[in-house]
């Protein structure tokens, strides 16, 4: 399989959010969803966040605040997360630039992980995240003073560990998202190793050295 088939689109529509995300729940750490909201520092300067949700759990995976954060930056961050969860089989996106970018590409062919893109002009495609990100403004970014970058990742650290360890969520049963994760982990059977024709993740460090 190519780069571009792991972008969804080797067929109109499959790629879509609306067509694959669905209200059905599949098992935590399948699917994400990620997007980005700008925010202004105290003196003025934008700065952008980028947020990836589980689309399962509802977890908070991920909340990466830059005054600049390019498709290179967005791959570097995900592999990091990956290196301490393993990889999704699909992440459901916008068609911004950063995500349509050669270096997430690389990315998603290294991981074998689907880029799901919504229609354009169609946000609700992207449902989870929108939801989240309105949570993310309303109780954090809209509240908060935020005087540097430091600060802001100081803040948004704290808010995320908040949300994924204390708060409940009503689609979870009223349990937080990392409770509701840890339950399903102890409670599902094991799952058939993928198989070896498919994409090879990289070795440690090989990623890095692909995507500068």
């Amino acid at each position: 399989m190519d780069a571009a088939g792991l972008r969804g689109e080797h067929a109109p529509g499959v790629g879509a959010a609306g067509t694959r995300a669905g209200p059905k729940r599949n098992a935590p750490n399948e699917k994400w969803s990620m997007d980005f909201v700008a925010v202004r520092l105290l003196d003025g300067r934008w700065f952008r966040v980028l947020t990836v949700v589980d689309q399962c759990a509802r977890e908070c995976l991920l909340l990466l605040a830059d005054s600049s954060l390019t498709g290179q930056k967005v791959a570097l961050a995900l592999s990091q997360v990956i290196a301490q969860r393993g990889a999704p089989a699909s992440i459901t996106v916008d068609n911004g630039t950063e995500f349509a970018s050669k270096a997430m590409d690389v990315w998603a062919y290294q991981y074998g992980v689907q880029l799901d893109f919504i229609r354009p002009g169609r946000p609700t495609e992207n449902g989870y995240i929108e939801s989240f990100n309105g949570r993310l403004r309303d109780e954090c970014l809209n509240v908060e003073v935020f005087f540097t970058l430091a600060d802001v990742r100081e803040k948004l650290e704290r808010w995320r560990q908040d949300y994924n360890q204390v708060r409940p969520h009503s689609a979870l049963g009223d349990h937080p998202p990392e409770t509701f994760a840890a339950g399903w982990k102890d409670t599902a059977t094991p799952r058939p190793e993928p198989s070896p024709d498919g994409p090879r993740k990289p070795a440690a460090g090989n990623s890095l050295e692909i995507l500068t």
